[in-house]
């Protein structure tokens, strides 16, 4: 069969008019044909292309799988921001077989994580199944298996901290009684040191901090003190831990005074985003 070209394929744009901004790349190059986005603006299939191999890295980095419109909007600094679908940039990027199956598998497996609460357990975590299970009872550690409880007769339960088999009473949130059961992220929140943050007269304040929204451990690197989750996306004050618009309006200080070390992981409720 054979295959239509890149012209056959789109409706092109060829001379945008003043609504239209620049493509990903800020080639604004008369002569580069663009497609029309859902958002009202054009992009040159090829630059989406590279646009979107960049974004390969950063999906396993941060977790966050949607499209976002990149360029500025014409005569500002302001990003379009608009998000598109990843039906729409499947369509008019130029992706390989390979690309379009990576993006895929990396979506459905960042989905899970942030909708559901599972873990892929292999033969040494699972011995005799390999399942993909979701904890349903946040406040339990207990996991059940249902394909281990049919195989070995009887009920069978896991730790899903240390993931062996459980050990000790039940229901539990804080740990089993297997060996060695402990939460590494409330573990390194306890042990993390501390720093000033840049530019503020805030001092003492752990360098790591689970998001008060999701969770989710966070690392101050520079910069101010507000923070953008990666997972929940919603932005806070890394000393007093408030949401941006509840904590103090300056930058150099807090309403409040910096929060403690953190002793608990938040629960995320995402019904409430």
């Amino acid at each position: 069969m054979p295959v239509a070209s890149v012209q056959e394929t789109f409706s092109f744009l060829e001379t945008p008019g003043q609504s239209w901004t620049v493509s990903i790349t800020r080639d604004d190059d008369p002569t580069v044909l663009r497609v029309e986005m859902s958002c009202q603006h054009a992009v040159d299939p090829k630059s989406l292309t590279a646009w979107c191999r960049s974004l390969m890295d950063q999906i396993s980095m941060t977790g966050n799988f949607t499209f976002h419109r990149p360029a500025v909007k014409e005569g500002t600094e302001e990003k379009c921001n608009k998000q598109w679908s990843y039906v729409e940039v499947r369509r008019h990027a130029l992706l390989t077989d390979e690309e379009q199956q990576y993006f895929e598998e990396k979506f459905a497996t960042l989905a899970a994580a942030k909708y559901c609460e599972y873990k892929w357990l292999n033969k040494s975590l699972c011995p005799g199944c390999k399942s993909c299970v979701e904890r349903k009872d946040l406040t339990n550690l207990s996991v059940k298996c249902s394909i281990c409880t049919v195989e070995k007769g009887k009920c069978y339960e896991f730790c899903w901290q240390c993931m062996k088999e459980w050990k000790g009473q039940l229901p539990r949130s804080d740990r089993c009684d297997n060996e060695g059961c402990i939460n590494l992220q409330l573990d390194t929140l306890k042990n993390c040191g501390t720093k000033v943050i840049s530019d503020s007269n805030i001092q003492n304040c752990p360098k790591i901090r689970a998001c008060p929204t999701c969770g989710v451990l966070t690392e101050h690197k520079d910069m101010c003190k507000y923070v953008m989750c990666t997972r929940c996306h919603v932005e806070f004050c890394f000393a007093c831990l408030q949401p941006k618009a509840i904590c103090s309006k300056s930058f150099a200080s807090c309403a409040k005074p910096v929060a403690p070390r953190q002793t608990s992981i938040p629960m995320w409720n995402r019904k409430t985003l």
